[in-house]
């Protein structure tokens, strides 16, 4: 009756040992790290770099206690805070701006641990710290943007209307369209009411001046700017998606800047990388006439014309194309980025645009059969052409970009900036922290403290008024705290300060299980069963009424996961899972301890109860 098989003592064996093993990783704590990474794609992190890191460390006196090289990073492990961040400058300024050189904090978890997939729980900026940037956007860059997009619309407009038109060039705040006479002028401006109502326009129809001014409202640009913004944010929630960090939090602050804190974050030059891009793809025409190539790369490059390197060049070797620096199609129009193999097994990006992208590139391409046609990747402002192929023939609304040696690194990371959207104007990290754990060294301290006061105090209590019985509680009220340390390492959660709160409130849960559970068996042998009845059917008995207070409260965690954020949900995942775990410690766990204790007792008289 008050016996279990041999395999449910086997199955508690075998949840304690795993939860110890996957509990083990959060004790042996953290090391302070420096991390490098390429910034660039022409950039490696070899053997060659980590000769003259390390050179340069030395040098310095800076001696790391391990040198940890891996696929595209290296990361040096460091006895102190002090000399993590002389190394970082060291570092930084032996390699250049070609590298990303990041603090960081790396487990100290064994290796055979690791091996088996033992990881310690991500912790909260509130406790373990994490990467706090701060962001100032460029406006001026983002009304420049908003310019060009103006002049190409313009262009298009005119074009499809007829209009003849000469150069249509940007100005310090406006859009200048040069015209041949006074009725071009009125034509231009008939056409440009209709098409773009929300832009200013002045005609000039002076002698030898005809021209229309195209130009933002103060309105419009505020607007501008505060969508600027408000789109980066979006692009930055995008690409913190697409790292898999849990709980960010992604906010304006201020009129112009963003913070970003990523709790919990291991690969923080990784993050640095992705959010400090500004990438995005342009398609502009190139020229390949050699002798204006040569005259460019002489210092003579023609007006409206620009020179730019290829990004596929490697090893030291320099590569340049003359391209026009109108821009034609721009990120805003791609739907759809993904790396790709094409039938020789290259890696390749799959590009698929919008209907009005599209459409703008099926003129392109049918008025330009013949040229060539260049795919700009620009970053912090800085262009590079990953491929400029000749149009063939007319293309639709998706093709595909075979840049020439590109890695399936180098297209995976250029696929995830451009599916993740491009930003809105550049931005610039003004501040860049990595919040190690002396900052939530007390709110580490004062959670563990209130847990284990917590805990102590039940446990106390339970063995003075359940005696036995009190002991079985509290022995399973410390299993509970095992398996749920043990989940949260698992499942890689974050935990914050919040989540301490409801580690202890599942705490509180568990042993009113067992209050049930101990009050039931009293009551049944109040009512004359015998000893072991009363064990089997005071267990039975709360089983249901622990059951529906258990799942109405899972419930309600449930309604804060869905609808809550940041700290609230972070408390509801804690607070759901103590409630699973609460139920198998309180019920199987600490039946089988009971079934130890009484269950092989063949005249039981009486119980500790």
């Amino acid at each position: 009756m008050n016996r279990y098989p041999l395999w449910k003592y086997g199955l508690m064996a075998l949840t304690l040992v795993v939860s110890l093993l996957y509990t083990l990783p959060n004790f042996y704590g953290e090391s302070p790290a420096v991390q490098i990474s390429a910034a660039r794609s022409s950039a490696q992190v070899d053997a060659a770099v980590k000769d003259k890191v390390l050179g340069q460390l030395n040098a310095a006196g800076l001696v790391p206690t391990a040198v940890l090289p891996g696929t595209d990073t290296l990361k040096l492990r460091f006895k102190d805070v002090e000399q993590q961040i002389k190394a970082k400058d060291v570092i930084q300024q032996s390699l250049g701006e070609n590298y990303i050189v990041a603090l960081n904090l790396l487990s100290n978890t064994p290796e055979w641990l690791s091996g088996i997939g033992a990881k310690p729980m991500f912790l909260g900026l509130d406790l373990r710290g994490g990467v706090h940037f701060l962001l100032e956007v460029d406006m001026k860059a983002a009304v420049d943007k908003q310019m060009q997009k103006m002049g190409s619309s313009i262009r298009r407009e005119l074009k499809d209307k007829k209009v003849r038109y000469g150069r249509v060039s940007l100005e310090r705040d406006s859009v200048s369209v040069q015209l041949r006479d006074a009725e071009t002028v009125d034509q231009t401006m008939a056409v440009l009411k209709k098409a773009m109502p929300d832009i200013v326009l002045t005609p000039s129809k002076t002698e030898g001046n005809f021209r229309v001014v195209a130009s933002f409202s103060q309105a419009s640009l505020s607007q501008m700017k505060t969508d600027a913004v408000a789109q980066n944010i979006t692009t930055l929630h995008n690409r913190v998606n697409e790292l898999g960090v849990a709980e960010p939090i992604i906010q304006q602050q201020g009129e112009g800047r963003i913070v970003v804190q990523l709790p919990g974050v291991q690969d923080t030059a990784k993050a640095k990388d992705i959010l400090g891009r500004t990438a995005s793809l342009e398609v502009r025409m190139a020229e390949t006439d050699p002798a204006k190539h040569m005259e460019a790369q002489n210092g003579n490059v023609p007006a409206g014309y620009e020179l730019l390197p290829m990004a596929g060049v490697r090893k030291g070797q320099t590569e340049t194309i003359l391209i026009k620096k109108e821009v034609e199609l721009t990120g805003d129009n791609i739907v759809k980025a993904e790396p790709r193999y094409d039938q020789n097994n290259n890696p390749v990006i799959g590009i698929e645009l919008d209907s009005l992208g599209a459409s703008i590139f099926r003129d392109l391409t049918r008025e330009n059969v013949g040229k060539n046609m260049a795919i700009v990747l620009v970053e912090r402002g800085k262009g590079e052409v990953i491929t400029a192929p000749r149009i063939n023939a007319e293309l639709g609304g998706s093709f595909v970009i075979e840049g020439g040696g590109m890695t399936v690194k180098e297209a995976s990371d250029i696929s995830l900036l451009v599916r993740a959207g491009s930003l809105a104007a550049p931005m610039n990290i003004v501040e860049e922290r990595t919040i190690g754990p002396s900052l939530g060294k007390e709110n580490i301290q004062k959670g563990f403290n209130s847990t284990l006061y917590g805990f102590v105090a039940i446990a106390v209590f339970m063995m003075i008024y359940y005696r036995m019985f009190g002991v079985v509680s509290a022995v399973a009220l410390a299993v509970n705290v095992l398996f749920l340390l043990a989940l949260l390492s698992m499942l890689q959660a974050t935990l914050t300060l919040p989540g301490i709160a409801a580690i202890a409130l599942a705490l509180g849960m568990a042993i009113d299980s067992n209050v049930l559970i101990n009050e039931r068996i009293r009551e049944e042998i109040r009512n004359g069963m015998s000893p072991q009845m009363a064990i089997s059917e005071g267990y039975r008995h709360a089983f249901a009424t622990i059951l529906d207070s258990n799942v109405t409260t899972f419930i309600a965690g449930g309604a804060l996961f869905l609808f809550g954020s940041g700290a609230v949900k972070g408390f509801a995942v804690v607070h759901c899972l103590g409630i699973l775990t609460s139920m198998f410690s309180a019920v199987f766990f600490s039946r089988g301890l009971v079934n130890l204790i009484y269950g092989y007792r063949r005249r039981l008289t009486s119980l500790a109860v």
